[in-house]
């Protein structure tokens, strides 16, 4: 993996974790509507960081099977390590039993 993306896939993987250990709990806790606004700011920081790097660059990061821009990168890649932290911490706030109760 060239740098460019293992640099980014290492963003992600420190901000997923700070983000579902620290400060999701502290902030949202079980509260679905605090827990989406925490994560859209948490998502578009990342977003930012890396477009401040290479919006414009040109430069292309490899997807397995096609080469994508930083954008589509940095999205599908935060989506794909997202996912089962996020499935986690519902479950163990018991998000989900809590919406359907309402």
């Amino acid at each position: 993996m060239p740098m460019a993306e293992l640099s980014i896939v290492a963003l992600i993987a420190v901000v997923v974790v700070v983000s579902y250990l620290s400060i999701y709990p502290k902030v949202a806790g079980s509260d679905i509507t605090r827990l989406l606004w925490c994560d859209i700011a948490i998502s578009a920081f990342v977003l930012t960081l890396v477009g401040g790097k290479y919006w414009g660059s040109g430069e292309a990061f490899s997807l397995l099977l096609l080469d994508v821009n930083w954008f589509w990168f940095t999205l599908i890649v935060y989506l794909i390590m997202e996912v089962p932290m996020a499935m986690w911490y519902a479950k163990k706030h018991n998000i989900a039993k809590e919406n359907m109760d309402e």
